[in-house]
């Protein structure tokens, strides 16, 4: 289901946040030099030049773009930006599809990914200034068969700790990624789900949470969270090409491709059909379109004459309400003064200004939202590779640009640089399994099949065909091919691409039979039935 913010939506990958570090000033001697020729009598080059980005500011801003992308092996990209009520830029860059000849542009659909969050929150924000939903209401009063692993949580959690990201559960994301699990499913199951903090007291992104708050809009309205997004947001924005499901793109010949670098080499995915888990991340859309919600938020909740959101709204939700303490996030910062969540926005800062964003990653693309309130500046991003870190650079740049800072910053030099030390890093700590020649497993294969439970998942399957097991969680259409490693592991193989490889491990009990198994797709045992 990032950026600042780039949220990932996908649960094998932890969500990340980077932020742009400030710039040193221009130095004296520059400024006086800067004030002499603007009296001078006489024109030269870079007077003209000068001239030039004060006329366009993101005069130059093309090259930088492309150079981005060659680095990070982006095939494709669209940004919008917004300035007022105006929108100043509407690009796109590269291919569709690599080794394609399809050019991207500003109608190109995309994935945001998380991005889709605010949208959520904007439906329950809508709501609240009708006064059907209230904030601080628990969320039992909407929904009252929803449970909480804890009776007194789930007697006191509210709407706005949905929004906030303060549940204190894990992130649970397996129960609705590749798996036929309804909405409804999985908010369910969500009473199965033991915490990892306690309650209120730290922020862990959730996917869940906002499954959940977007049944909560279906309640009050008794629309589906899609509807609600395409009449309350998406036909009075004339978003005309948005909509909430992968399957809402067939027949349109203008859609990006996922990728994702497999074996070093950037590779076409499929889209990833995520609609279960729509709430939290399954909006597509383009740049033109994004151009439209960044103008409302710009406007504070006014467009083009209409008010879709009261300014007493927008306020509460691009307000920091809760730190973001999470210690993962924080480390990958470049170095943020403040970090908290509003209603379905990251808030930081940036050149001394609020700073309110949220991006997105879903398999196979990466977007980034961002806009300065104060400034009334935004931009969108949206790119064809999975979980790209372009996005947060370029925004920084652009935005350098677009305050008047010359020359702005070059973010993705040094934001390049942090990430490739960081993957070094992680490279140098990983242990990988060193792996105990010449054993065999304990039992014949078929004692491993079977069927296996877990609490929170439901049910997983392995089964031996022609002298191979295989295993697949009964809810996915996902199967892994075992292979032994060692003892009573194996390595399964995913028929997915992006699932790649998982380790299994096979527990034998005192009486010499599989009892339970080890898989990544839950956090405790499968027991064996």
């Amino acid at each position: 289901m990032a950026p600042a913010m780039r949220q990932d939506s996908t649960p094998y990958g932890h969500d990340r946040m980077t932020h742009g570090r400030r710039s040193p000033g221009i130095p004296h001697s520059w400024i006086a030099f800067l004030a002499f020729t603007l009296v001078a009598p006489w024109t030269t080059s870079a007077d003209a030049q000068t001239r030039a980005a004060t006329k366009n500011p993101l005069a130059g801003f093309d090259q930088y773009v492309m150079a981005a992308m060659k680095q990070w092996k982006v095939p494709g990209l669209a940004i919008a930006a917004v300035r007022g009520d105006s929108v100043i830029m509407l690009k796109g860059y590269g291919v569709r599809t690599v080794g394609g000849a399809d050019s991207v542009n500003a109608q190109t659909m995309f994935a945001i990914g998380s991005s889709s969050k605010a949208f959520t929150a904007a439906t329950l924000e809508m709501l609240a200034d009708e006064g059907r939903v209230r904030f601080d209401n628990r969320v039992t009063e909407y929904l009252p068969w929803f449970e909480m692993y804890d009776p007194w949580v789930t007697r006191e959690i509210t709407v706005r700790d949905l929004l906030l990201h303060r549940s204190g559960m894990s992130r649970g994301d397996n129960i609705w990624y590749a798996t036929t699990n309804s909405r409804e499913d999985i908010v369910r199951s969500i009473r199965r789900l033991a915490p990892t903090t306690s309650f209120r007291s730290h922020f862990q992104y959730q996917n869940l949470m906002y499954i959940t708050a977007g049944e909560v809009a279906h309640a009050v309205t008794g629309q589906s969270w899609d509807d609600l997004i395409k009449s309350r947001i998406f036909a009075p924005l004339r978003m005309t090409s948005s909509n909430t499901s992968v399957r809402e793109l067939t027949g349109n010949p203008n859609v990006a491709t996922p990728h994702a670098e497999l074996g070093g080499v950037v590779t076409a995915i499929p889209y990833r059909n995520i609609d279960n888990a729509g709430a939290a991340g399954s909006i597509n859309s383009n740049a033109a379109d994004m151009a439209q919600w960044l103008r409302l938020w710009i406007n504070n909740g006014s467009f083009e004459g209409k008010r879709l959101l009261s300014e007493a709204t927008v306020r509460e939700a691009t307000a920091s309400q809760f730190t973001v303490d999470d210690p993962d996030m924080i480390a990958r910062l470049m170095s943020p003064r403040f970090l908290g969540y509003g209603f379905g926005w990251f808030v930081e800062d940036f050149r001394g200004q609020r700073w309110v964003n949220h991006g997105g990653n879903i398999d196979g693309m990466a977007a980034m939202v961002g806009f300065l309130p104060e400034s009334r500046i935004g931009m969108v991003i949206l790119t064809n590779m999975n979980q790209s870190d372009v996005t947060l650079p370029l925004m920084a740049n652009a935005f350098d640009r677009l305050l008047g800072i010359s020359p702005a910053k070059d973010y993705n030099a040094e934001y390049y640089a942090a990430e490739q030390a960081d993957q070094a890093r992680r490279r140098a700590a990983a242990k990988p399994p060193v792996k105990v020649e010449g054993t065999k497993p304990s039992l014949p294969l078929e004692a491993y099949a079977g069927t296996y439970t877990d609490s929170f998942m439901g049910t997983a399957t392995v089964r031996l065909d022609g002298g191979k097991l295989f295993i697949k969680y009964d809810k996915s259409a996902i199967v892994g091919e075992l292979e032994h490693f060692h003892f009573d592991s194996f390595v399964a193989t995913m028929n997915d691409a992006i699932m790649g490889k998982m380790p299994v491990t096979f527990k034998i009990g005192t009486s010499g039979k599989v009892v339970a198994m080890q898989f990544p797709l839950a956090s405790a045992d499968w027991v064996k039935r």
